[in-house]
Formats: C-alpha cells, sequence, structure tokens
C-alpha cells in the first residue's frame, strides 16, 4: 500500500494505509449492492451504450459477452487478476459533498505574494459563458480549422493583445506557464546565437520558480546558467542569451536598455518576462531592444488556482517567427476568398521535425487564453490601463504610509509590489500578525518582505496593512499613529521616461465594441456558434479520447476553495489540497500499477519530458550517465523524440511490422547494439496503431536487460483502466493524460495535466515541490528539479479527475474500459467493408481506437483524406484524427460515452461519404467539382444566386437524416492553407493586409 508525504506528495510505502481510507472522518458512499441498485449510478450515465445496446453489438461482432471480447482482445499475459482496489462510487451528490469537505480544509487568505500571480476578477459574463460552458471547454484543438473560428478568432485577438503590449511583431497563441515560457525562450536562443558560447544569463531578480524551471531546462542540453545582478555582470563573459524580470520580482523597475544593447553587442538575444498589466502603463519591452518577451497572463481574468492552469505568453521579433514555440493562429482565405482563421506555420510541429524538434510544445493553453483575450476585450484599452493605474495608485499610498511608519523601501520605483526591508525579528512578528488577519506576505530573503497588490485589493486592505506594520513592537495598539486617509491626497504621477508608456495599444475594433455585458455575452455566443464541440456531436479523435466531461466533475473547479488559492501560500493553509493531492495520487498509483506519483507535469508532453528527466538522473545517481540512447518506435507521437532529445538523449528509431507493432528482431538487434549507452524505450500502449502487442511483457524485458529503462506513453490508458498496468508488465515510468483518461476537458487545446507514474526506485527523482515552502527551503538533491512554475502544476482541475474516479469506483472505471474497446470494435465491423480496417491484433480486433485505411481512394477517384474530413463537416461531425500515425488515414476513437445512436450516425456519414466516393469512381461526378472536393459547404455558399455544380443544395448541405433537425454550419468555406503561410498575419488588422499583393 501506499502513503504520501504532504510534504513532497511523492508516493511513499506505509503498510498501514489502505487505498479504501479517504483519510477523512465521514465518506457518504454507496455499499456495492445499494450502488447497483441506484438510479444515481454515475457510471450509468457516463457511458453511453445500455445494456441492449451492448448486446446488439455483441451480437453483430460474434461475441456472447462483453467479457469474452476483452479475453479475445485484451492478452491475457498482461491483464490484471483482481478489481482495483479504489473506494466505493459514490453517487453525484455524495461525492459533491465529499469534495466540498475536503475543500473546507483549505484556507482562503488574501495573499499578497506576487510571483507572478495575483488575485483577480473574472468578470461574471466570462466565467458563466467561457469558463463554465461546455461549447468552450468541451471542443478539441483547431486543426480542423473550418469548424473552429470561433476559438481562433478569440486566440487571434490573444496574439494581438500581446504584441501590442509588448511591442514586438509576432506572439503565438500560448504556452503553459510564465516558467516553461522563460525555458522555450532560452532553448529558442541557444538556437539561434551565432557565437559560440553555452552560457545564459539569468537575472536574480528574476521570480525563484522560473530561475528553477530554466535551470532544469538546461541541464540536460549542457548549457551553463549564471544566475547574477544584471547591473554588476560583466558581459565579456561570453552567453548566448540574458533573461529579465520586469518589473522584477521585488517590484524594482529597472531601465534595462544599456544591458540589452550590451548583450547584443556580444551576439546575445535578450528576453523579458514582463507583468502585463504593467505594460499599459510602462514600456513595452520591444521598445527597449527585448528580442523575446514571455509571461503569464493569468491576472487577467484567470482565477489563481493554487498554480493554474493559466495561459502564459510568447512574443518576439518578425525575424524569429519560424523559431517561435507553439502554435500560431494566421489569417487565411476560403475557398470563396472569405477571411479565414487557421494554425500557421505547421512545418514546426513535432510531428514532421521529431528528434530535429526544438521544443515539444503540442498544444496551448487555449481555454484560459481566450479568458484571457476577453478579459481585454471586455475592459478595453482604458478599462485595463484604469486598473493598473488603480493599482498602482493603492501601492504608492502602501508604500508613503509604510515609509510614514518608519520603514524602509528599497524597490523604487515600482508598479504593484514593494520590498521592505526590516530585521528577521521583524519579520517574525508581522508575518505572526498578517496571518492573524487572514493575509499572506513573501519573504524575500533574512531581511526583506515584499507586498504585492493586485485588481481585487482595496484601499481598507491597504489599512489593515500598514496597522500590522504599525502594530510590530508596539504593545496594544488600536489604530495607526496617523490619519491613513490623509494618504489619499497623495499625487501618484505615474511614471517618468524612461519607463513611462507613449505608445497606444489596443486600437483594433475588437476591444472598443464589447464593453456593455450585452454586447459582450452576444459577441461571445457568435464565437461559440462558430466551434464544434461536444455539445454538437462525437469528436472521434484517435489517441485524444474526447468523452464525457461531466458537469459534477467540472462544478468544483471555481468553489472558492480551490480557485482562490496563491501556489506558494503556507502549506497549512492548503491541507484541502494536500488531502486531494494525497488520495489523487494514491488511486493513480493503484491504477498503473506504480510506486509513485509527480503531479507537477502540466501538460502531456511535460509528463514526457519529465520521465525521461526521471530516467535520466537514475542513470546518473548509478555512475551510469554515459548512457544517453533512447529508442523510439517509428509509429510514436512526434512529441516522443522531441522530448528526448530535450532530455540530452539521442534517438534510435526501431521500425514496426506490417501490422503496426515493434519490430522485436530490429528492437532487440538495436538493443544489444547499443547496451552500454542505452538509456531508455519509449513505447505507446496499446501502440500508436490501436492494437494490444502481444509481445509488449518481453519488449520490456529486452530493454532492461541491457541496463535500460522503458517509458511507456500513457496516451492510450483508457484502453487500460481495470484491464491490466503498465507497473505490472514491465514500464519503469508512464504519463497520463488526464484531459484524456481522467475527464479534464480538452478546453479547445488546452488546458491538459501529465502526470507521471513511477516505479519505486524512481521515486527519489520525481520533481521537486520542495520550493512551496518559501525562502530558504533546502531543495531535494537527487530530484531532476523544477518542471513547471507551479508545485503541482495546474492543481485546480485536478478535482475533475478526482471526481471522476471517486463517482465511478473501480467497476465503473473497469466497465467503461470495456465499453470503449467494444465501442472501437463495432465502428470497426461497420466501417469494414466500406473502408480497410489498417491494424487489428491477432484476434482480428482493435484496442480502443481503429484506423481506417483511405489511400486507395487516391487512386480511384482522386479523393484525399482531407475532403473526407472536410465533407463530414456537412454531416456535422468532427472528422477523427487525419494522417497519423499513417498518412492518408484516419483513426477513430469513439470512447465509452458516445450512446450507439450516435456510433451509428457516424458510422452512416462515413458510408454516405463512401457512396459520394463511389459516385466519382463510376465516372458519374467530375473529380474536381464534387461534394467531397467543395465540402464544407456554407449557408452563403448554398443561397447564392447560382447553383452551377453537378449537384443538388439539398445534397450539399443536408447529406443525412439528421442534419434536417439540427444542422451545424461552418462560418467558412475549406481554408487555403498555403496562402496563409505565404502571407502570414497574426494579428488583428486592417482588410488590406489579406491581399495577396
Amino acid at each position: 500500500m501506499n502513503r504520501f508525504d504532504m510534504a513532497n506528495s511523492n508516493v511513499s510505502v506505509n503498510p498501514d494505509t489502505t487505498l479504501n481510507s479517504f483519510s477523512h472522518d465521514s465518506q457518504p458512499t454507496l455499499s456495492a449492492a445499494d450502488h447497483l441498485l441506484s438510479t444515481d449510478s454515475f457510471a450509468r450515465r457516463h457511458i453511453g451504450v445500455n445494456a441492449e445496446d451492448v448486446a446488439q453489438m455483441l451480437e453483430a461482432l460474434g461475441y456472447s459477452s462483453l467479457d469474452e471480447l476483452i479475453d479475445v482482445a485484451v492478452p491475457s499475459i498482461i491483464r490484471l487478476n483482481h478489481p482495483l482496489n479504489l473506494p466505493p462510487a459514490q453517487s453525484e451528490k455524495a461525492a459533491l459533498a465529499h469534495l466540498r469537505d475536503i475543500a473546507s480544509k483549505n484556507q482562503v487568505f488574501r495573499s499578497f505574494i506576487g510571483m507572478g500571480y495575483h488575485d483577480c476578477i473574472t468578470p461574471p459574463v466570462i466565467q458563466r459563458n467561457i469558463l463554465e460552458n461546455p461549447g468552450w471547454y468541451t471542443a478539441y484543438t483547431p486543426y480542423q480549422a473550418e469548424i473552429a473560428q470561433g476559438r481562433l478568432e478569440a486566440l487571434l485577438n490573444f496574439q494581438t493583445l500581446i504584441i501590442e503590449l509588448t511591442g514586438l511583431d509576432i506572439a503565438n497563441s500560448s504556452l503553459l506557464d510564465e516558467g516553461t515560457a522563460a525555458a522555450e525562450a532560452m532553448s529558442m536562443s541557444y538556437g539561434l546565437c551565432r557565437t559560440k558560447a553555452n552560457a545564459f544569463f539569468v537575472s536574480q531578480d528574476c521570480h525563484p520558480q522560473t530561475i528553477q524551471v530554466v535551470q532544469t531546462r538546461a541541464k540536460p542540453l549542457g548549457i551553463e546558467i549564471i544566475v547574477g545582478d544584471h547591473q554588476t555582470f560583466d558581459l565579456e563573459s561570453p552567453i548566448f542569451g540574458a533573461l529579465l524580470q520586469y518589473p522584477a520580482t521585488d517590484g524594482t523597475i529597472y531601465d534595462y536598455r544599456e544591458f540589452v544593447t550590451q548583450v547584443h553587442e556580444a551576439g546575445g538575444l535578450v528576453t523579458v518576462a514582463a507583468d502585463p498589466l504593467s505594460l499599459t502603463l510602462l514600456t513595452p519591452p520591444g521598445e527597449f531592444g527585448a528580442d523575446i518577451a514571455v509571461g503569464t497572463t493569468q491576472r487577467f481574468g484567470v482565477p489563481l488556482g493554487y498554480g493554474g492552469p493559466h495561459a502564459a505568453y510568447f512574443a518576439t521579433r518578425e525575424a524569429y517567427k519560424r523559431q517561435i514555440p507553439g502554435r500560431i493562429v494566421g489569417v487565411s482565405k476560403d475557398a470563396q476568398g472569405k477571411p479565414a482563421l487557421r494554425l500557421a506555420l505547421q512545418t514546426r510541429e513535432q510531428h514532421i521535425r521529431r528528434d530535429k524538434a526544438t521544443s515539444n510544445i503540442c498544444t496551448a493553453q487555449v481555454l484560459l487564453a481566450v479568458i484571457a483575450s476577453m478579459y481585454a476585450v471586455y475592459h478595453g484599452p482604458e478599462g485595463l490601463k484604469q486598473i493598473a493605474q488603480r493599482v498602482h495608485r493603492l501601492t504608492v499610498i502602501l508604500a508613503a504610509g509604510l515609509e510614514r511608519l518608519g520603514y524602509n523601501i528599497s524597490s523604487q520605483p515600482f508598479f504593484d509590489t514593494v520590498r521592505v526591508e526590516l530585521d528577521s525579528q521583524e519579520i517574525g512578528d508581522i508575518l505572526k500578525a498578517a496571518q492573524a488577519r487572514g493575509m499572506n506576505l513573501r519573504v524575500l530573503d533574512e531581511s526583506a518582505i515584499a507586498i504585492t497588490l493586485d485588481e481585487v485589493t482595496t484601499f481598507q486592505d491597504v489599512v489593515t496593512l500598514l496597522d500590522i506594520f504599525g502594530s510590530v513592537g508596539v504593545e496594544g495598539i488600536d489604530s495607526l499613529p496617523f490619519p491613513v486617509d490623509s494618504l489619499l491626497k497623495r499625487e501618484v504621477d505615474g511614471f517618468e521616461p524612461p519607463f513611462a508608456r507613449t505608445s497606444g495599444y489596443l486600437t483594433e475594433s475588437v476591444f472598443h465594441r464589447y464593453h456593455s455585458e450585452t454586447e459582450l455575452l452576444r459577441y461571445l455566443h457568435r464565437l461559440q456558434a462558430k466551434d464544434l464541440s461536444l455539445t454538437t456531436s462525437m469528436i472521434p479523435l484517435g489517441s485524444c479520447t474526447m468523452k464525457l466531461n461531466g458537469t459534477a466533475e467540472m462544478m468544483p473547479i471555481t468553489w472558492a476553495e480551490f480557485s482562490q488559492i496563491h501556489p506558494f501560500a503556507p502549506l497549512s493553509q492548503t491541507q484541502g489540497y494536500q488531502l486531494l493531492f494525497q488520495q489523487l495520487e494514491r488511486w493513480l498509483a493503484e491504477i498503473t500499477g506504480f510506486a509513485g506519483i509527480s503531479l507537477q507535469p502540466n501538460a502531456g508532453a511535460q509528463g514526457e519530458y519529465t520521465g525521461l528527466l526521471v530516467i535520466r538522473q537514475y542513470h546518473e545517481h548509478r555512475g551510469e550517465g554515459h548512457r544517453h540512447i533512447c529508442l523510439i518506435p517509428q509509429s510514436a507521437h512526434g512529441t516522443n523524440p522531441a522530448s528526448a532529445v530535450m532530455a540530452g538523449l539521442k534517438v534510435v528509431a526501431v521500425t514496426c511490422d506490417d501490422q503496426g507493432n515493434i519490430d522485436l528482431d530490429d528492437l532487440k538487434a538495436k538493443a544489444e547494439k547499443h547496451s552500454q549507452n542505452l538509456a531508455a524505450l519509449m513505447v505507446t500502449y496499446p501502440s500508436t496503431h490501436g492494437v494490444f502487442e502481444e509481445d509488449i511483457r518481453e519488449i520490456c524485458d529486452t530493454i532492461h536487460a541491457q541496463g535500460g529503462q522503458v517509458y511507456l506513453d500513457g496516451a492510450n490508458m483508457n484502453a487500460q483502466v481495470g484491464l491490466c498496468r503498465p507497473g505490472d508488465y514491465g514500464a519503469d515510468v508512464c504519463h497520463l493524460n488526464l484531459h484524456k483518461t481522467f475527464c479534464i476537458p480538452h478546453g479547445g487545446g488546452g488546458p491538459g495535466m501529465g502526470p507521471i507514474g513511477v516505479q519505486s526506485h524512481l521515486m527519489p527523482f520525481l520533481p521537486d515541490v520542495s520550493f512551496v515552502k518559501g525562502y530558504g527551503t533546502v531543495p531535494n538533491s537527487d530530484s531532476v528539479g523544477v518542471v513547471a512554475s507551479a508545485p503541482w502544476g495546474s492543481a485546480s482541475i485536478l478535482p475533475i479527475s478526482w471526481m471522476y474516479i471517486a463517482l465511478m469506483g473501480a467497476d465503473g472505471l473497469t466497465q467503461a474500459t470495456k465499453v470503449a474497446i467494444l465501442n472501437a470494435n463495432y465502428i470497426a465491423h461497420r466501417l469494414a467493408p466500406y473502408y480497410p480496417i489498417l491494424y487489428q491484433g491477432k484476434s482480428g480486433l482493435v484496442a480502443h481506437e481503429c484506423i481506417l485505411d483511405l489511400r486507395g481512394l487516391k487512386k480511384s477517384a482522386g479523393i484525399e483524406v482531407d475532403d473526407i474530413a472536410k465533407r463530414l463537416m456537412d454531416y456535422g461531425f468532427h472528422a477523427p484524427t487525419v494522417s497519423w500515425p499513417v498518412a492518408g488515414t484516419m483513426m477513430v476513437e469513439p470512447t465509452e460515452s458516445e450512446s450507439k445512436e450516435e456510433l451509428d450516425r457516424f458510422c452512416d456519414a462515413m458510408i454516405g461519404i463512401r457512396q459520394e466516393v463511389k459516385a466519382i469512381e463510376s465516372g458519374e461526378v467530375d473529380q474536381e467539382n464534387n461534394l467531397l472536393k467543395n465540402a464544407p459547404h456554407t449557408a452563403e455558399v448554398l443561397i447564392a444566386g447560382e447553383w452551377n455544380r453537378p449537384y443538388s443544395r439539398e445534397q450539399a448541405a443536408y447529406p443525412a437524416p439528421w442534419t434536417k433537425e439540427h444542422k451545424f454550419w461552418t462560418a467558412v468555406g475549406r481554408i487555403n492553407n498555403a496562402f496563409g503561410d505565404r502571407n502570414l498575419v497574426c494579428s488583428c488588422v486592417g482588410m488590406e493586409a489579406y491581399s495577396e499583393d
């Protein structure tokens, strides 16, 4: 059994603790018998098919029971021979009550800690209509741009916001957090540098968590990190880049112009981590010479959430547009010449670059970037400036009051943070007095405290802070020794040159039109209507697991006890969160068969990277740091080789056989060849091709025999929960996509969570969380370090996965897995007469997804896989995963949440499209002017006066009966991707920019 250390939130062994223990006084659960009889069983609502549906589907497949199908589909050699040891399933009401009790153990203090995290106001119209709206949070990444125009427009607004606030030329559509964005800037600078330097300067005035993330990222790449004072650093030392904080972590605003010039003269690039709210008042980084700007937009309406999820930003100069990490939304045009949005410069994606990639980023924080962008749209430039001015004015009043009390404020000039010089006795007394008033302050070092104000700070908060400082050393003080109201009369002139911003920003109409709630509400709903989400239909994306995100699972994320806590609040105030982490880690450990879990990685690719760092650290700890070879099957997701390279490993590809399995002979040969230097194998299970490989145990044994470790990509865990466990059949480390298997929604392209599980021998090397304890904490010397800005990643969305497991219980989770496998095989069975199924196991069955081979249609009818993807939009469906892992194919994953009616509807759509292709093959329809090549069909095209196409308008618009009952209309026609890349526009600009001239 497992015990979870509250300080590190990692698993260790304690035989006295059982998995069924909630460490809780009362657990309102149902007995097993009561649960089976209950009408309130969540599993019954989560799983889309009923008993009658299952019987019909099994009959079609030729099996007498679901267990018989599973026994054939899943190799017996890896099967789990006992039920998962999890608490009994709870009803929605009971689970919410239980989680509310856990949440009550958190204490919501007013945190003036700063460090890039600020309390803020989420406008209710944004909270209700974006954050709590499944039309926004259940959409998928906007790869099929024609049915993602709404969130693409919101992301274009986000990019515009960042470009104009930073004074740079181009921005991406968000990254994971400020720390990893800074690390991406370091990597980009390293790749661009033309000198031979391998040192990167990081100002000691950067946020400490950012410094730690950059140090972690630098180590495997052999980059030397120099942390120092930019004012005294000797730039004769060769560096390829520098990172500065603006304003500094203690609040001081520095004039960096001279330093930036010197770095440029030395051949390096300068990155500035800047607070975006301050940039409404301060000179933008681009105007004083910065090459890259990074930061977080959390304070633009996104709750603190104990560290996330939040949308980081990344902006740079036009010259570096092809090196910028992450995704860029660009403007192109559709088939009718109408402006249309899409993801631009996709050659930067890891699927193409693989081991040549400089970043493993394959996602964004879309939902949070949308919130931040709409916060700016709602307030407009003047509103943002007024918020910034108010925060600054209150900070000036606070500083003046502290000076009246005799304290020295050493952070001059400042925006929202003051550094107060103190002795150690005063620090202790002030912290004690502040906590007694429900307030958290930040200890900078042994001689200073920092206080950061924010949007929700009131004048009364300032009075309370002054009273706290005034009371130190004064026994029985009842009031301040001077009238605080007099401070309100203090003049606040703003900033003088060179700090004052003189340039304009956010002049585009979108930032001026929607300042009333009525107007913003309509704008949000217009955008939502342009996007296909799970509220419309099934999204059958292979490897992406687009399943139900239950309402009861989503409700707790906006509870104040989870959403309004600073990530560096004292652990004594976050006992509820610590309990939730312990329980969730314990459950995930049981589900996966691992001894330890780290929740810090805040995306799937981050989990991959972290897992490889753990393996690398393990080898180094054993004196085998020379092990640097990572074997990866050719079929692997592109982030696998990208993560390996980032972890300092050399990728060696392993071939796959005709059935999509790892070529065991090739694996053994390469493992033996590299035995002295073999670090790891990265393997996906079930395979990337959607098959349970029979040889997985032998594959793992082969690697272990040569001294290597096995990293298992957990993207396909939805086919394993309750049936088999990676920790049992040979994996040493595995990442879990909580945004897939464990129901955190995809949010239109983010957020996600990618925690890792490890065997006991790897536990000492898990990511460090000691820095949550604050200044002076000694880090874990064995740990790989810090891989995300917040100790437990995107903590505020972890209650979603906690709820899912609590609601389903062991039986529900196992049944969900079985039904996911049943649904995939049912679709494969129905579509096999029309489209070849590319890979199947020895039994002729697939796992939880199947690959449809469409390659023959190009030869027979000139039809590409993209043509079918676009035609599916006319039928009201999002296409399955296109051209991956095999070009010219579709990978279909229905999940367990869809009903048989929905599965049949999708199959009918695919069969209907096959009949349309058949008409082309027979010569009845032209190969270029047909339903597929012209898809998707917009309402605008269909109502045009002239119709000269060789099919009717009804065939185009209403290809199936259900489309007449409910029609999803695409906002634009097929988008011209090549035009968009030739004429890159990635911000809100006038229509003249869309001209090819």
